[in-house]
């Protein structure tokens, strides 16, 4: 696909769509006559495939381990073994392979060895693919120049979840706030007792610092459960980028038709 940052012109919290354009998703119509599909790896319990399915993608997800509260068509097995005939019947790939091994956490304890390292296989899986891909992941990750998402950067957002995504079109991004302080249950801190977590920014994370009703609030989903959310993308993440990958599609299918997919 052509990298071509001339088709994005305006970006909001609500994502980056063509210039002089009314509506995107009219344009996906015309283009696709459907709803894209995406396929969503490592799916987990689908803050991810939550965004997507909000910009216009149909999702499907795949996991290695069932996933009871994922909201969309479900496959479980192993991503990196996908048949690429089934991988072909899709119009877009998101991948969120396990994150414990680049955390700040193993490292800190020394153990990045006891999780798997899942970035270099699953990016050969989606470059091999040709279609439109984006690749999730912590800070520390390797992934290859990454755009940084934070919840400063979308209104309605509580959270402070710094997130990497790699992909193979261009993205767009709002201004990087700052961090206010989060709510807290530490008696030695300046602000204990001066915040609300159902207000405030909260921690949300194994330890965490406020009830999963404000965890649920503060990153936008409401039918997890508390260890779901410590490692789930808040779904306003994809959507952002999930608005801006239609408008990249639509840009380049309509200058290149021979490469429009799965119509």
């Amino acid at each position: 696909m052509k990298d071509e940052k001339a088709a994005l012109s305006v970006v909001s919290d609500n994502g980056t769509q063509l210039a002089g354009r009314k509506s995107i998703a009219t344009d996906v119509f015309a283009v696709f006559g459907r709803r894209p599909r995406l396929l969503d790896l490592f799916c987990c319990a689908g803050g991810a495939g939550t965004g997507y399915f909000r910009a216009g993608f149909d999702i499907v997800g795949v996991d290695l381990n069932r996933q009871p509260n994922y909201p969309f068509a479900f496959i479980q097995t192993d991503a990196l073994n996908l048949d690429p005939k089934f991988i072909s019947t899709f119009d877009a790939i998101h991948a969120s392979p396990p994150c414990q091994s680049y955390s700040d956490l193993a490292k800190r304890n020394g153990n990045a060895d006891a999780w798997p390292r899942l970035i270099d296989p699953i990016r050969e899986v989606v470059i091999r693919s040709g279609l439109p891909y984006i690749i999730e992941n912590v800070e520390g990750a390797p992934l290859r120049n990454p755009t940084v998402l934070c919840g400063t950067m979308f209104k309605g957002l509580r959270v402070i979840r710094h997130r990497l995504f790699e992909t193979n079109f261009p993205i767009l991004t709002p201004k990087h706030g700052p961090h206010p302080k989060v709510h807290t249950f530490d008696k030695r801190k300046s602000h204990y007792g001066k915040t609300n977590d159902m207000v405030d920014f909260v921690q949300v994370t194994g330890g965490g610092n406020c009830t999963i009703a404000a965890a649920r609030d503060a990153m936008g989903i409401d039918w997890m459960t508390k260890n779901e959310l410590n490692e789930a993308i808040p779904p306003a993440y994809t959507r952002f980028i999930g608005k801006q990958l239609l408008a990249y599609m639509v840009a380049t299918m309509q200058d290149e038709p021979g490469m429009l997919r799965n119509a």
